[in-house]
């Protein structure tokens, strides 16, 4: 027996159905309603049935939907496209004033004309708008690049914005600004040419969304800007200023758009972020080039302090650096147990005069001076206890202080150091050794860094120091 291919039956098929379509389409009750005629209709359900028959007769894929109302209830049957259109069927009919319920008996084709014909219409019809709205379009684009060209033709002219304000970091931040503006400003105009301002709407609406997430995610980062701006305005310090932020100590290199560069006394950089410094307690050195510097020495308890003050004072007195206005100073600090700390005090010219070795020296000629005159230091006295029972001989449990440790005269001392040794001597070139001068190490390795380095600088020389 010869069996057909799996083509040809499945062609054979195809053609009995389409032959068999048109005699099921002829059968009668088919097309007909399966409740009742129009005759049997009330007024009511008639003008219901003719009016969702006329609204289905105008839109194309609802065309072939039928319906039936019978005491108020629609009975919807026929064809739809898709589901989509189906569903469109239903609720345009319970929409309907006088129709309390909807019947769904509507068939889903799914065919390929009655899905694709309304989609290429639909395309064809944007296709016509959009070559009618042509020129429109080119003339919003064209007014939209006109604006934003403008704005930052506008942006890049710096000498305006610098007669406003001197400041380079502000003078960025306008030139921005004009930027956004006109992009915005350009959005707005073309969208509301257009007459899309929903569309402008929802868009403005979605920018401040985003800028608010954003605000919130980087928030750290803008508030050192922010304090950056004001810092800039404020102009807190200058280049090679001596200050102290917090803990940290150093010279001042330059103030940027993120943080402050600082030089350590140990030659290191070190950057502050601008938010840490704009709340940072700030000690400025420089500002003020009259420096007091301090120390202290003691004497024994038996000495007179009062003349001990008045031979460190007047040693300061006679130092070269020393100033005379404000003159140096003496008190007594406390009264220990068996000694009496003295403090002095001492100003000098920083511009002039080395702090660190000026002190050293004004040390070195107090306590020279001391010891000139007869004025021992204090050393530490210890107390030495024997018990009875483990030393032959008969010691005593407590020794005096005065027994411990007799009192010295100066020639005794000047014997034992004899009996030393000579002491050194520094010799005449010890001054030279330390030269009082300022240490400019530091200052010319930040005027070495500025002047190797291209980042901007936001330190303006030309404005006051807050």
């Amino acid at each position: 027996m010869t069996k057909f291919p799996p083509i040809l039956a499945w062609l054979l098929l195809v053609l009995l159905a389409s032959i068999n379509q048109p005699a099921a389409l002829a059968q009668p009750g088919q097309g007909e309603n399966p409740v009742a005629s129009a005759q049997s209709l009330n007024p009511e359900d008639m003008a219901l049935q003719e009016r969702l028959a006329s609204i289905f007769a105008v839109l194309e894929p609802l065309r072939r939907v039928e319906v039936q109302v019978t005491g108020g209830v629609a009975l919807l049957s026929g064809a739809a496209p898709n589901e989509a259109q189906a569903e469109r069927a239903l609720t345009l009919a319970s929409q309907i004033p006088g129709v309390v319920a909807v019947g769904d008996s509507i068939e889903r084709r799914l065919d390929v004309q009655g899905n694709v014909s309304p989609m290429m219409d639909a395309m064809r019809t944007n296709v016509r708008q959009w070559l009618r709205a042509s020129p429109l379009v080119a003339l919003a684009a064209f007014i939209f690049i006109l604006i934003v060209y403008l704005g930052y033709a506008l942006a890049r002219w710096s000498s305006l914005w610098q007669r406003l304000t001197t400041n380079p970091f502000l003078v960025e931040l306008i030139g921005q600004g004009v930027r956004i503006t006109a992009v915005v400003a350009a959005l707005v105009v073309t969208l509301n040419l257009l007459g899309a301002t929903a569309l402008m709407a929802t868009i403005l609406g979605g920018a401040g969304v985003l800028g608010l997430a954003i605000g919130f995610a980087v928030r750290d980062t803008m508030e050192n800007y922010i304090c950056s701006i004001l810092m800039s305005i404020r102009q807190p310090f200058r280049p090679n200023d001596h200050v102290v932020i917090n803990t940290h100590e150093g010279k001042v290199v330059r103030l940027t758009s993120r943080a402050t560069v600082l030089m350590t006394l140990q030659g290191n950089q070190l950057r502050i972020p601008n938010a840490t410094v704009f709340k940072a307690v700030i000690l400025n050195y420089t500002r003020n080039p009259q420096r007091r510097f301090e120390f202290e020495l003691g004497v024994d308890a038996a000495d007179n302090p009062v003349a001990a003050m008045k031979a460190g004072v007047d040693a300061m007195k006679a130092l070269p650096f020393m100033l005379s206005d404000p003159a140096p100073g003496g008190t007594i600090k406390t009264i220990g147990d068996s000694n009496i700390i003295l403090f002095f005090t001492g100003w000098i010219d920083q511009r002039e005069t080395d702090f660190l070795r000026a002190r050293s020296l004004a040390i070195r000629a107090v306590t020279t001076v001391l010891d000139a005159e007869g004025f021992s230091m204090p050393e530490p006295i210890y107390r030495l206890r024997f018990d009875a029972g483990q030393n032959t001989g008969a010691l005593p449990e407590q020794l005096p202080v005065s027994a411990a440790r007799p009192a010295q005269t100066k020639q005794d001392s000047d014997a034992i150091d004899n009996s030393a040794g000579p002491r050194r001597d520094p010799g005449p070139d010890a001054d030279e050794l330390l030269d009082t001068r300022p240490d400019t190490i530091i200052e010319d390795m930040v005027n070495e860094e500025r002047a190797s380095q291209d980042e901007s600088d936001l330190l303006d020389t030309n404005r006051p120091v807050e």
